[in-house]
């Protein structure tokens, strides 16, 4: 059983951190035209040097204060820790609206203890927004708790949808098919962590993509289960924390709608 005072001071520390590395990442995301960018496995997933140094910070910081603790982060991979806890960061999730000039993109910062999402703080520079959240503790945004309302599901909400290289375009248009046979709606902002942030916050009643990595879920999964939603555990059984798999998050009134749909 995790002590409330250590889930607090660690939770403190991971907003500190998060505001300060959403305003190095919005610093960058000004003067986006002067930065260089790259690509990795195809046009679409692309990096810049601001991704780069974002997580850059946050290693660090985590280093200085919580030097026994494991870090994954997308840019620099996992470095082993030896107190049960697991740091999984995003430095910029959304980084094609980032370069692109969009507003849709988040720093994501989760902490793992024994594999249970146990801290989730997301921020959105441009939205002037910070969720946060931690087990037992409920989940906020810029300060508001946030609990979810079981009358909202796919028919009278909206449900975010992902999709990447490393699924089949014909997979994901089964998915679209399936939700809007169903009555349902649904969007694609680019960034998969700050659309699981829109669940826990209301906003969507549900999130689903077929392939996601960790630093892109741990952080929005524990603000969704703080709200009093439900997600789908990560990473699938038989499979490490380094492996993707698929992802859903829903309010509890998307739950067997969008389990059924995801064919789960």
């Amino acid at each position: 059983m995790l002590a409330n005072t250590d889930l607090q001071a660690r939770l403190a520390f991971a907003e500190a951190m998060a505001d300060d590395a959403g305003a190095l990442a919005l610093d960058y995301f000004n003067r986006r035209e002067t930065l260089v960018i790259e690509t990795k496995s195809d046009p679409q997933d692309v990096v810049s040097i601001a991704d780069r140094n974002v997580e850059t910070l946050i290693r660090s910081r985590i280093a200085e204060v919580y030097p026994n603790d494991g870090v994954l982060g997308e840019e620099y991979g996992l470095e082993p820790g030896r107190s049960g806890y697991t740091w999984v960061i995003d430095p910029i999730d959304g980084t094609s609206p980032f370069v692109n000039g969009m507003p849709s993109w988040c720093v994501s910062i989760g902490l793992l203890h024994e594999g249970e999402p146990v801290v989730g703080v997301i921020s959105a520079p441009c939205l002037g927004e910070l969720y946060a959240a931690a087990a037992g503790l409920g989940a906020k945004l810029n300060g508001k708790v946030l609990s979810l309302d079981p009358s909202r599901n796919i028919r009278n909400a909206v449900t975010g949808i992902g999709a990447n290289g490393h699924v089949t375009p014909a997979s994901v248009a089964r998915i679209i098919e399936a939700l809007l046979a169903a009555g349902g709606t649904f969007v694609r902002n680019g960034s998969g962590a700050l659309m699981i942030a829109y669940v826990a916050s209301g906003r969507l009643v549900g999130y689903y993509e077929q392939y996601m990595h960790a630093w892109d879920c741990v952080a929005g999964y524990c603000l969704v289960k703080e709200a009093g939603g439900w997600v789908l555990p990560f990473p699938g059984e038989g499979r490490s924390l380094e492996k993707g798999g698929p992802v859903l998050a829903a309010a509890p009134g998307a739950i067997d709608d969008l389990k059924r749909i995801a064919g789960i």
